[in-house]
């Protein structure tokens, strides 16, 4: 018996391990796919600033203040998202491993009721 209920709470333990890995692979794939595409937007913006610095219009000159202001603000803060992102992952990841490790009778039953209703659901999809 004390064999089945190490055996069982060490599974438990490297599903908690396996989920907050996961959860930490796929922020970062999101963030890396919208850092990717912020980034490519900003590029282009400066690209088209680049090419209209020679223009001396007021109106222009208004506007590409205003656009420099705008990109400046967005890298900022893409930075700081990200920043914030990746944090709340990590307690979120931390959180899931500390109440596995705590609780992993619990957890296991959890996991078990989460894999019937993604099982039902699938079986109803197909």
């Amino acid at each position: 018996m004390e064999a089945n209920f190490d055996n069982t709470a060490d599974a438990a333990r490297t599903t908690g391990r396996r989920v907050k890995n996961d959860l930490s692979d796929g922020v970062s794939d999101i963030k890396t796919a919208a850092s990717g595409e912020i980034k490519n937007l900003i590029s282009d913006v400066e690209d088209l600033m680049a090419r209209i610095a020679d223009l001396k219009d007021v109106d222009v000159v208004r506007v590409r203040g205003k656009v420099q202001r705008a990109v400046e603000a967005t890298k900022q803060s893409l930075a700081d998202s990200a920043d914030s992102l990746r944090r709340r992952a990590q307690t979120v990841a931390g959180t899931a491993d500390d109440y596995v490790r705590d609780s992993p009778w619990q957890a296991v039953g959890i996991a078990a009721l989460v894999g019937a209703v993604a099982g039902i659901l699938a079986t109803r999809r197909s």
